[in-house]
């Protein structure tokens, strides 16, 4: 299974499941008669959900939130887990390497575009923690990205700052009107003069 972030193909399991039940509710509709308009009513209700995916057998990725709608009348459709959404990626060992949270989450399904709010906290697999209370990822152009305060904590940086852009992976991102630390060089005793001159290789930096 080829990794393209940290939370593609459990998202890919959740709308999979979505599609066998809305197609069970489509076979449901010929059967019974119309109740009227539902304009503001979901097609899909779940509560407590808790799904895992594996791959050759082994667990790779587990989801969990505690409610799941979808409103197909909705322009946009959407799915909504009002109560929160949480996504694990396991190693092997079953050591989780990425995770992802938040208070709140949309999925605009046509739009391909996910909106977490709240308290958002992410993991990438290099071990770096973001956090935020709005989020966007992008399935259709592959970006991730927020207008709203950022916290950055790394093994060899600390970042804050405002308009964050990154890959899907949030390994190459850049952050602006940024402010933070960072190592001294080795046989450097000297301080950097300016940190947003002398970046991580992966991080672009703009006051």
């Amino acid at each position: 299974m080829k990794f393209e972030s940290a939370h593609t193909i459990i998202i890919a399991a959740v709308i999979s499941t979505a599609a066998i039940l809305l197609s069970c509710s489509n076979n449901d509709d010929k059967n019974h008669p119309d109740i009227g308009i539902r304009d503001s009513l979901p097609v899909l209700m779940s509560v407590g959900v808790s799904s895992t995916v594996s791959d050759s057998g082994i667990i790779s990725y587990k989801i969990i939130s505690e409610d799941w709608y979808y409103y197909d009348k909705k322009d946009p459709t959407y799915h909504a887990f009002e109560k929160g959404l949480f996504l694990e990626k396991f190693d092997k060992s079953l050591h989780v390497v990425a995770f992802i949270s938040c208070d709140t989450a949309y999925h605009f399904d046509r739009k391909k575009l996910w909106e977490l709010r709240g308290r958002v906290l992410v993991k990438n697999l290099k071990g770096e923690t973001f956090k935020t209370s709005l989020l966007y990822w992008d399935m259709g152009s592959h970006r991730i990205y927020s207008d709203q305060y950022m916290e950055i904590d790394g093994e060899n940086q600390q970042l804050s700052g405002y308009n964050f852009s990154s890959n899907e992976m949030m390994t190459d991102y850049i952050i602006h009107s940024s402010k933070g630390a960072f190592p001294l060089e080795e046989d450097n005793p000297e301080p950097i003069a300016d940190p947003n001159l002398i970046q991580n290789k992966n991080t672009n930096i703009i006051e």
